[in-house]
């Protein structure tokens, strides 16, 4: 039984008639008869006794109006009750540059759409600071992307942390600078085609670059890094300027509109070259409600953007 079908049923009666109860409720009457034949089926018992001018309860159809509407009122009870409770409070997100290009304002969207209550405080820094922000309780929710935290089960520092992986990003050799006079990068490319390519990479401590050493580890490959740069917009900037080429996401060039005229894009293959993205927050018992519920709707919607086509190179790994 639906209390929808109850709605149907109260309607009918009120109205006496099948046809402008259909029509109030914006229903076939087809659909709406079939409904009332189905409630009665679970009753076991019939509800209305139906003639040329209308339709009337029965005896058990009154009895069941009655309770009908008291259990319509409690619902409807139920609904005001839980929207004067709404969901309030404070919940900090951290999120690195590339994440942040493509998941921030989506994020901040689903947040005031389902919970206006809640203020939302976001931080936008690179992984290895945000792990640290994390531990020292500066944040609830954390995106990073070390893959020995993830190995671990366990964030820096001895502390315990909740850890679910969220997508596998691609990685893609990314130049900038003039093109006249130098061969196109191919579709794709191996660490060990990379050969002398002068690379502008984050440093040690962040989690792209520690994906990109195991990779480089892995495949007995040394790489030319030219420049460590801890800032994703200087980073950028000094690719576009041609001064040398990164490994990055594609996000990396999510926040320019014209980045398929400034940057040439070639995917990075071979095992363990992907950056995983890992949802990290404080252990569960540390969580409040509001934090809770965030990391649903963060979930919700990277899921939405992998799925419309919006994250390039990402697969999901909810």
């Amino acid at each position: 039984m639906e209390l929808r079908q109850l709605r149907y049923f109260v309607r009918v009666v009120e109205l006496g008639s099948m046809g402008r109860a259909a029509l109030d409720l914006n229903l076939v009457q087809s659909a709406l008869s079939q409904q009332i034949s189905r409630l009665e089926g679970e009753l076991c018992t019939r509800l209305l006794q139906r003639s040329p001018r209308g339709v009337q309860a029965t005896e058990a159809g009154l009895a069941f109006f009655r309770e009908a509407q008291l259990t319509l009122r409690h619902a409807d009870q139920a609904v005001r009750v839980a929207q004067q409770a709404r969901l309030s409070g404070t919940v900090s997100v951290g999120l690195a540059p590339t994440t942040a290009a493509l998941l921030g304002l989506p994020l901040m969207r689903a947040m005031r759409e389902r919970y206006p209550e809640v203020r939302l405080h976001m931080v936008e820094s690179l992984s290895g600071h945000l792990a640290g922000m994390l531990n020292a309780r500066q944040l609830d929710l954390a995106v990073l992307f070390d893959s020995r935290l993830y190995a671990n089960g366990d964030g820096p520092g001895g502390r315990r942390w909740q850890i679910q992986p969220l997508i596998e990003e691609a990685l893609f050799l990314i130049r900038g600078g003039p093109r006249a006079g130098r061969p196109a990068l191919p579709a794709e490319m191996g660490l060990a085609e990379l050969g002398d390519i002068g690379l502008i990479l984050p440093t040690g401590p962040h989690g792209l670059r520690s994906t990109l050493d195991t990779a480089f580890a892995q495949a007995r490959v040394s790489p030319n890094v030219v420049l460590e740069v801890d800032s994703l917009s200087m980073l950028m900037a000094a690719v576009d300027a041609g001064l040398g080429a990164t490994l990055q996401p594609w996000a990396a060039v999510g926040r320019f509109a014209d980045a398929a005229e400034r940057f040439e894009l070639a995917r990075i293959t071979g095992p363990a070259v992907c950056r995983v993205n890992l949802l990290c927050s404080l252990a569960e018992d540390e969580l409040s409600p509001v934090a809770l519920a965030t990391r649903v709707v963060l979930g919700d919607c990277v899921r939405q953007l992998v799925q419309q086509g919006q994250w390039v190179g990402a697969t999901l790994a909810l």
